[in-house]
Formats: structure tokens, sequence, C-alpha cells
């Protein structure tokens, strides 16, 4: 997770330097998530499990509280980024539970929590990610707090640097609020996304020759100079749906910028799009992720472009298995699917990823994407689309039965069989950082969205 120079960066890389229910402290519920959600039964039932595993890794510090992302193997310890607890939010709303509206109401109010208690700023914005639990870091200074600070303050997450906002995260945040905002008629929902909506136009907003909105800021409240596809799409549902449930026409006017930017990085000839731009002028065009192929078709619903979903399903197809030099997948089993980009699979396999971190596996699985690719599949419903999805969620479930057994949230065992695993082997994104066999809140939302059928990016 070590951020370099290099191409336009995704949303993933580091950029530091009412109405409603009434939920609190009781979701965690007797004997915690592990009785809630026993071992066994479907394996959507234990991708809830692990989501609630990761909400309630820290029971003695306050019931205003965000999912922690990653297993404490991953070396993170109580981080919860934005981006994967909005997924949270959307996964717990996809089951149609009551249970998981709960859920999703309380990782809601905390996202808002966030919102309105930053150490600094009273602007809207959200940071890259946050503390939800006390720990020791690496350098042996202590981390005493859970999300809520001694002082009343969001416990921004300082010790890795994750204190920008980026406009990705900020809609996924929104996406989030306006869909608690739709199943709860609660004001203070779609309030937040307004919020949020106020703060990317105010920030993002360029006008550069190729349009669209800007990366975000660094944790010195600089402005980074990239504008991507992937938020620039994300866009297009966050103005769509603050558009449909304010009735205010900027909305509209704003999703329609944001679209003309992702149109721009079509590649006619290859079916693709590309990542963005660096500069606002020129494109970039490598490398090639997987993530604006597939949630381009989910955002624009346009037949015109579905083309990408093919290129995604051809170009980044990868099979891992313990043939597979560097690969960590145990003798016997074979995931399939898809990696992070193009570059991934021509990553140098005889270098660590970051420093401290393993070499890559050119054919490691990215289980968050392959689920994308699954659920865009099964949305464009074409034939033989619907058999090339299934085959991707079968991967992602025997990942979820067989990966990451024994790993823990808050030093708390997980449900046994619960969460999928980021990917099935270390995978070098070529966006200066990578991903590895550590169980997922992003990962498992995903592939709860597309077991579920559930289209996260329509206004």
């Amino acid at each position: 997770m070590v951020g370099r120079q290099g191409p336009v960066v995704g949303r993933r890389s580091l950029i530091g330097a009412g109405l409603g229910v009434g939920v609190g402290a009781a979701v965690f519920g007797a004997g915690g998530a592990a009785a809630a959600y026993a071992a066994g039964g479907s394996a959507r039932r234990r991708g809830l499990g692990f989501l609630a595993a990761a909400m309630d890794g820290y029971p003695d510090h306050g019931s205003v509280r965000l999912a922690q992302s990653y297993s404490d193997q991953a070396g993170l310890f109580s981080t919860a980024f934005t981006y994967d607890n909005a997924l949270a939010v959307l996964a717990q709303l996809a089951g149609r539970t009551a249970g998981g509206l709960g859920r999703a109401v309380v990782l809601g109010d905390a996202l808002l929590y966030a919102q309105e208690h930053d150490p600094v700023y009273d602007d809207g914005r959200l940071r890259q990610a946050y503390n939800v639990g006390p720990y020791t870091f690496f350098d042996g200074s202590l981390q005493p707090d859970g999300f809520v600070r001694a002082d009343g303050t969001a416990n921004v997450g300082t010790q890795f640097g994750f204190t920008g906002t980026a406009v990705g995260d900020m809609a996924w945040a929104g996406i989030a609020l306006s869909a608690l905002a739709r199943r709860t008629g609660a004001r203070r929902f779609l309030d937040g996304a307004v919020r949020i909506g106020t703060w990317i136009e105010r920030v993002g907003r360029t006008d550069e020759p190729l349009g669209g909105y800007k990366f975000g800021v660094n944790g010195a409240d600089e402005k980074l100079p990239f504008t991507s596809t992937e938020h620039n799409t994300d866009l297009v549902c966050l103005f769509g749906r603050l558009a449909l449930l304010t009735g205010d026409r900027v909305w509209r006017e704003r999703r329609a910028r944001a679209e003309a930017f992702v149109k721009k990085m079509w590649e006619p000839a290859g079916g693709f799009f590309y990542t963005g731009t660096n500069d606002g002028v020129t494109v970039n065009k490598s490398p090639i992720p997987e993530d604006t192929q597939t949630w381009t078709h989910l955002a624009l619903d346009s037949r015109s472009y579905s083309r990408s979903l093919d290129w995604a399903a051809a170009e980044l197809a990868v099979v891992d298995h313990a043939g597979r030099r560097n690969s960590t997948v145990p003798t016997g089993q074979t995931y399939e699917g898809v990696t992070f980009s193009s570059a991934s699979l021509v990553a140098n396999e005889d270098a660590p990823i970051a420093e401290f971190q393993p070499k890559p596996d050119r054919s490691g699985v990215w289980f968050e994407g392959t689920a994308h690719l699954a659920l865009a599949l099964r949305d464009r419903s074409r034939a033989g689309d619907e058999t090339r999805a299934r085959r991707l969620v079968a991967s992602i479930e025997r990942a979820q039965d067989l990966l990451g057994a024994g790993q823990t949230v808050g030093g708390r065992a997980l449900p046994e069989r619960s969460g999928v695993v980021s990917a099935s082997s270390p995978l070098d994104t070529g966006f200066g950082f990578g991903y590895y066999p550590y169980r997922h809140v992003g990962a498992t939302a995903w592939y709860l969205l597309a077991a579920t059928r559930t289209n996260p990016l329509r206004a």
C-alpha cells in the first residue's frame, strides 16, 4: 500500500500527507456477530456474517462505528476505508432484511458523524479512511481510540496517511447515503449526500479541455491534478440520484458533465475505456483497469459501450493455482476471474510489490473486480452472459470457503468460511499498490451485490 509516482491513480491509491430507523448499541446483539451469523448456511449469509464481524470488532468503543476494512492480518490495524463502508451499506440494503437495514443505518449514521465531526474541516468532506479501534503502531506508538475520539471528533487515519479526500470515495459515500434516503425516507441521509455533491462540485470541477471532475485533495488540502474515468463514472450515478431525489436540475447538468468526460475516454477500436488523464489535456492510455470497463456499463446503461465487458472478460482474465509463480493458493485449488489492470499481467515477478510486501503473482485473481464483472454481465444479460457470471460467482464463493482461514478482526476470530479475500495471491495493480489474500469488506460487499443482482450504480 505504498504510493509511487506513475500513471493517473485510482480511488484506492494513497492520497495522504429526521425520519428513519433508530438503531444504536443494540445492533451488537448478544454474543456478537459470530452468534448472529453462525458458521455454515448459505454463502450469502456467511458473507453478511463477515460484514457484521467487521462492524462489531470493537464492542467496547462505542455504538457509533464503521467496519474495519480488512482482517487484522493485512497489517492495516483498525483502518476503515470510506469506500468499503459505503459498499457495506449497499450490500446490507441489497439483502432487504430488517437486520440488514439496521446495520446499513448504523454505518450511514457513522458516515454522517464523520462528515459532521471532522477534526479540521466543516465543509462536507469525508477522509479516505478512519480508525475504528485501538492498536499499537509499528513504531510502538499507541492509537488508543475507537471511531469517536475522546474529544468527540472522528478518528481520521493519520498514521497511514489516509487523510486526503478523493472524489471517488466521496461519490460512493453519497451513493450509499442516497440509497438510505430512498429506503428510509430520512432527510438526514439526503442532506449528507447533497453536502458531498456540493463539495465535489466546488473542489473537483475543472474547465480543462477534457472536462469532468478532478481527483480530489491530499492530506494537506492541495488539489490533485488527475482526472479519473472511475471517479466520473461514480458521479454519473451520484449526480443522477441527487437530481431525482432533490428535483434540482443543477444536478442533471453536473451528471452530464461527468458523463461527457467518461465518454471521451472510450476507445472504439479496442472496445474499452482508458483510465483518465494526468493533466486534463492528454488521455492516459496505460495501464487499462478493470473497473472502468464494468462500472461504466453499470452507470451508463448504454449498449453502445457494453463491449467493454467483453474486453475485460478476455483481456484481463486470469486463472490462479499453486503451480503459478509466486502464487499463494494451496495445492489442489484453482480460481478464475479477472485481475486489476493490464499492468497486473506484466508485473515484475522478481521484485516486491512495495517495501515489506511480497512478490506479485501475475495470475492473481482480484475478487472484487471479478464480482464487478459478474454483476455487469448479469445486468447486460446477453446470450451466454449469465453462464459466465455464474462461473465467476462460483469462483468467489469457493474463495470464501477456502481462502483466508484463521483470520481475525480486532483480535476476534471471524466466523468460519465468512468473507471474501481481496485477491487469491498477491497482485500488483500497476497503480502503486497491491492486493493480498486478506478478507476484505469491499470484496465481500461486491460479491453480495453480484449474488443478489443489485446494481449500485443505477441512478
